[in-house]
This record gives C-alpha cells, sequence and structure tokens, in this order.
C-alpha cells in the first residue's frame, strides 16, 4: 500500500505556482487576486477560508476575505457578487459555502460572473466542463485528477466506482475519468445510497473515489485486493482524547481498508490540500485569461 501523499503534492504545485508569480511580478506585472466571501460565523468555513489566505500569501497572490453578517438579506449579497463581477483588480473569487438557508444558493452561484468563477460552480463552466472545453474545473475534482497524474496511475481501461453523485464533486470527477485524456479513459459507474447491490460494485472498481458524506461507509469487505482508493469524505466526530476535542474522519474506513489497496488518500492530507492547490491553480488562469 502506498499513499498518495496530497500535502506533499500541493507544496510541489504551490512552489510551481510562485515561481510563476515572482516572473510577472519581475517584469512589472500586478500579483494575482483571489477573494472569498464568507457569510456568517461558521467555524469550518472560517477555517477553509484562513488556510486560502495562508495559501494566497506563500505563492504571492494578493487575497481579500469579505465577511458579511448571516443576517445578510440575498439582495445585498447579489449586490457584493455584483460589485466582485465588475471590480478590475479582482481576478477571481469564491463564495464560501454554506451559506444561510434564507439565501437560495442557486442564485448566488447564478450571478457570479463565469469569468471569476474560480470555483468552477456556474453554469457555463460546467457546460464547458461537460463538453470538454477550456474552463475552470471545480476545485476537488481537479484535485484528485491530478493527485493520479502526479503519481502516474494507469486509469485507462479501468473501472471507476464514483461513490457520490453531487454537482461539486461526484458528477464532474465522473465526467473527467470517463474522458479520452490521461488520466482518464476509465470505464465509469457512478453509485450513491440507492444504488442496488452496492458492495458488489465496489468490490468490481479498480479505482473508487468515495464522496457520499457518511463516516467510515466504505469498509473492507466492498474493496477490490490491489484498488485505487480515493477518499473526499471529511466529517469532525467527537474525540476526547484529541486537544481540539475532535478527529477527522473519511468515508473509508481508512485502517482497515488501506491493507487492501494499492494507493489510498489519507483524510487529512489527500483530497483536502489538493482541492485548496486546485484553487490556486484557477486563479492564475484567471489572471492569465485576463
Amino acid at each position: 500500500m502506498q499513499l498518495l501523499d496530497g500535502k506533499l503534492c500541493s507544496e510541489k504545485i504551490r512552489k510551481e505556482i510562485k515561481k510563476e508569480v515572482e516572473a510577472i511580478v519581475a517584469k512589472g506585472g500586478r500579483p494575482p487576486h483571489l477573494a472569498a466571501v464568507l457569510v456568517g460565523n461558521d467555524g469550518a468555513s472560517e477555517n477553509y477560508v484562513a488556510f486560502k489566505v495562508k495559501d494566497c500569501a506563500e505563492v504571492g497572490f494578493d487575497s481579500t476575505t469579505i465577511r458579511l453578517k448571516d443576517t445578510i438579506s440575498e439582495q445585498e449579497l447579489l449586490n457584493k457578487i455584483n460589485e466582485l463581477n465588475n471590480d478590475e483588480k479582482i481576478d477571481g473569487f469564491i463564495v464560501q459555502l454554506p451559506i444561510p438557508k434564507h439565501i437560495n444558493e442557486s442564485n448566488i452561484i447564478l450571478a457570479i460572473d463565469s469569468k471569476k468563477d474560480v470555483d468552477g460552480f456556474c453554469p457555463e463552466n460546467v457546460g464547458n466542463l461537460a463538453l470538454g472545453l477550456p474552463t475552470y474545473i471545480s476545485a476537488t475534482p481537479n484535485g484528485i485528477m491530478e493527485l493520479l497524474r502526479r503519481y502516474d496511475i494507469e486509469t485507462e481501461g479501468k473501472h471507476c466506482v464514483v461513490l457520490g453523485r453531487s454537482n461539486i464533486v461526484g458528477t464532474p470527477i465522473a465526467v473527467l475519468m470517463s474522458r479520452n485524456s490521461t488520466p482518464g479513459n476509465a470505464t465509469v459507474t457512478i453509485a450513491h445510497s440507492r444504488t442496488a447491490n452496492l458492495k458488489e460494485l465496489c468490490l468490481s472498481a479498480d479505482i473508487l473515489i468515495v464522496a457520499i458524506g457518511k463516516t467510515e461507509f466504505v469498509t473492507a469487505d466492498m474493496v477490490k485486493g490491489g484498488a485505487v482508493v480515493i477518499d473526499v469524505g471529511q466529517t469532525r466526530v467527537p474525540d476526547d482524547s484529541k486537544k481540539a476535542g475532535f478527529r477527522n474522519v473519511g468515508d473509508v474506513d481508512f485502517e482497515n481498508v488501506k491493507e487492501k489497496c494499492s494507493y489510498i488518500t489519507y483524510v487529512t492530507g489527500g483530497v483536502g490540500p489538493m482541492t485548496r492547490a486546485s484553487l490556486l491553480q484557477n486563479t492564475l488562469k484567471a489572471y492569465q485569461r485576463g
């Protein structure tokens, strides 16, 4: 078994981006600029945005965090998005999810200019992804593909089972893995909580990508020997033995599944760091597109 080390790969990507930014600045250009809109005081969202600010500083990006009260109206948030759409100093921006329930999430996503949608969530970018056209690929699927690429994982002709069908992870990664590309050229099956014979289907997977949002859902008896397992899930569960009072658990029972795999990600150093690195890649791309 070999760990797919997202932390190590993301460090390499950040160094590559930093070198590009240094070259831009040396020629008299301004650094790329990423903005993040944070609505309310969700603890996990606060942490995610803090990491993004740290990542920007490391690679030489400018960054702006826009904090808004959770009582903000939908129209007020839409007005802020319109400001960012028209701010020439901002290359790309994200609205950190989740947002308060009184705001329609779809309306917010639809309002973001596709040229600045570095999360890759808006319909134009999703449509371009499906058609194989140049676009911003949402950060988590892009991070997974980059991880497979950098570890030279053979995907052509393999059976890839994607467990989870979200618009953010499951559906786009299924499209990417089925493309005529490297990595790609896999035969892809999307499975979910209502899939019949789920255990047997997972056992047929050469590559198993798990993004179902249920802690330790995939157990050792669901994984074929020698399979590649990518765990996208991350949930905080109480743990008094930890200083923070909790530990992060994935959608895969890592300790028991790892013995059967050829490659596997670990919950805190796998997909998460690659997602953050992909957001930086998209922001640099937005800057270069102008």
